[in-house]
């Protein structure tokens, strides 16, 4: 894998606004996404060993490293530069406090944001960011 990669549940809506974010932000177009319902997707979380029928985290993956929920949205930050790299300030909360607002916002994104019946297929000019 050449690019950091992101997974991103697909049918997220809170997701799907995500990775349109990075995607308009991630100027230098070093960032690749993958749903995590896809083929890809599903290897790349067998790979770094994580659960592939509990799609409820956002995954980063960076050279060779794994980083889930928290520290995935931080290491993001960093990627992209600028002024997103204030946003790691936010490393001085515990992890184990970032993780738990994160998972609150996990598990009501669907009731907050709503949700697709199917993964939102990329435009023809970004399918090549994005993995089957």
């Amino acid at each position: 894998m050449n690019h950091p990669l992101v997974l991103f549940d697909g049918v997220c809506n809170l997701c799907n606004g995500a990775v349109q974010f990075l995607i308009k932000h991630d100027k230098k177009e070093k960032l690749t996404f993958a749903s995590l319902q896809s083929e890809s997707g599903q290897k790349v979380l067998s790979e770094f060993g994580f659960p592939t029928d509990q799609l409820n985290s956002f995954i980063y993956v960076s050279n060779q490293r794994a980083y889930e929920k928290s520290d995935a949205a931080l290491a993001i930050c960093r990627e992209l530069g600028g002024i997103f790299t204030l946003c790691t300030v936010f490393y001085i909360i515990p992890r184990k406090l970032r993780d738990k607002l994160y998972s609150w916002v996990s598990r009501n994104r669907y009731k907050w944001f709503g949700k697709q019946e199917q993964c939102v297929l990329p435009t023809p000019e970004l399918r090549k960011r994005f993995l089957k």
